[in-house]
């Protein structure tokens, strides 16, 4: 073989890209298939007849502009592990060398690239272009094949003598073939590329739309979000007016009120005259109702402060034995008229928490006239103190780090009616009512508990309730102890 000045490379046999990629198209639809172009191959540099393609017409591709994918490249069609799987298989069947390119020129996929680099001459390659969607987006190379009847000889040249090695190497892998063989070879990458291109396709629209239908999701959630918002702080700027209206009306309220409990008083002291007995009756009633009436002021006065924050809780040591016997004696003669047994049951050596003495007070005397109000004749009400040790079960990875903290549990029993277990959490909501029927038995504002939760939280307690089978209610206040506080906790804005 008299060795050449040049490979017989695609390049080599006057192919360029521009030659290539700007083929006219013979389908008359966009499609996902090799297109139907003239044969390129060439035996050094003379024009070979065309190869006739046997496919039917191909389908017409799905619209992509109607998801947003815009013009589609090759890259976005083929996956290259998967295009590389299949050269090498095709290469592996017809021994002959495949090459896939994009329209930029980079190679996706290549199989046998070491024989089509090889320097010979009489060596023929087939050459389509690639169209999709009426856009030629990349090219396959077939080759360097030799016909059937051909004696290959080595190119010349300089340059290809130090190659010939190489050449005498890769001459007898040369592939050898008909021109009909050629065409089936052709027509069978043509189906293989053309399943490739349209399952690609296929998965693009799939996951276009999935990406389009998540983005779609996510704009709604957004709105919803950012309306959910705007909602939220409109109730925020409703419940604050809500308490500024409850607030003045409470304090406007209780001004005329201690001036009608003023005069009754001095009604009752004769500063008016002598009474009757009869007289006497009726300013008692308006005495009692108005002191009835200003509790109801006082706890509105309360609840808005605690929803504000500007309620003022001194902080001191508090002993909490004392505390429960004050609650129990001021609510003792309610629950003696009622019939209603009172008792406390409480540690002796009960460690002080750190609190307000008043307002842990006012605490236990609503949760205890709670208890009366709702408990039967006959039956009883008990407040039983112990000291505990926190549960830090919710905490495991702090178990072995933090300390145990010290509190003062208090329970408040009773034999009543008890809550059902869907109302266990609503009660403690202000105004709210488990009877809210106009004829209900008990009467209330829904203001107490409500308070008391509050009161509790602001001591950093926790307050909960627990049922009482068959009958009854259990609440629960536990309060942080002197000892038990941390140092270094953070001390709420309302304390002082």
């Amino acid at each position: 073989m008299k060795p050449d000045a040049h490979k017989g490379t695609p390049a080599d046999f006057g192919l360029d890209d521009e030659d290539l990629l700007s083929m006219p198209s013979s389908a008359p639809v966009p499609s996902a298939r090799v297109a139907d172009a003239p044969s390129s191959s060439k035996r050094d540099g003379a024009p070979s007849e065309p190869e006739p393609s046997t496919l039917p017409p191909p389908a017409a591709a799905p619209v992509v502009d109607l998801v947003g994918i815009g013009p589609l490249s090759l890259e976005d069609l083929v996956d290259r592990q998967a295009l590389g799987e299949m050269t090498a298989s095709f290469h592996k069947l017809f021994g002959l060398p495949i090459r896939i390119q994009s329209t930029s020129g980079a190679t996706l996929a290549e199989s046998g690239g070491e024989l089509a680099d090889a320097p010979f001459t009489g060596a023929l390659y087939q050459v389509f272009p690639i169209e999709y969607d009426g856009r030629t987006i990349g090219r396959s190379v077939l080759g360097p094949y030799l016909p059937e009847d051909a004696a290959p000889a080595a190119q010349t040249g300089a340059a290809a003598q130090a190659d010939a090695p190489r050449a005498a190497e890769g001459l007898p892998r040369v592939a050898r073939l008909r021109p009909e063989r050629l065409g089936e070879i052709a027509d069978h990458l043509r189906s293989v590329l053309d399943l490739i291109l349209f399952s690609g396709h296929k998965s693009l629209l799939t996951s276009t739309m999935h990406v389009a239908s998540i983005r779609e999701s996510f704009r709604e959630l957004s709105q919803k979000n950012a309306e959910l918002q705007q909602a939220y702080e409109r109730l925020k700027e409703l419940d604050r007016l809500k308490s500024n209206f409850l607030a003045t009306v409470s304090h406007e309220l209780r001004t005329p009120l201690t001036s009608i409990m003023g005069y009754s008083e001095m009604l009752a002291e004769g500063i008016g005259g002598p009474l009757t007995g009869e007289q006497r009756e009726f300013i008692e009633t308006i005495r009692s109702k108005s002191e009835q009436l200003l509790g109801l002021i006082m706890s509105l006065l309360d609840l808005s402060k605690l929803e504000s924050g500007t309620l003022i809780v001194h902080r001191s040591e508090v002993a909490v034995g004392p505390v429960l016997f004050e609650a129990a004696s001021t609510i003792a003669p309610a629950a003696a008229k009622k019939g209603v047994e009172l008792r406390i049951q409480a540690e002796t050596d009960l460690p002080p928490v750190l609190g307000d003495g008043d307002r842990l007070r006012q605490v236990f005397i609503n949760l205890v006239e709670n208890a009366v109000k709702f408990t039967e004749p006959g039956g009883e009400v008990m407040l039983v103190a112990r000291a505990v040790s926190d549960d830090t079960d919710d905490l495991p990875g702090l178990v072995l780090v933090a300390p145990l903290q010290q509190a003062v549990e208090i329970r408040v029993v009773d034999t009543g009616i008890g809550i059902p277990p869907g109302e266990r959490l609503k009660v403690f909501d202000p105004f709210y009512q488990i009877d809210q029927s106009s004829t209900r038995e008990h009467g209330g504002t829904g203001l107490g508990l409500s308070i008391v939760k509050r009161l509790v939280e602001a001591h950093s307690g926790t307050v909960r309730i627990e049922p009482n089978e068959p009958r009854g209610t259990v609440f629960v206040v536990k309060l942080p102890t002197v000892a038990g506080s941390p140092a270094n906790s953070v001390v709420p804005p309302i304390f002082q």
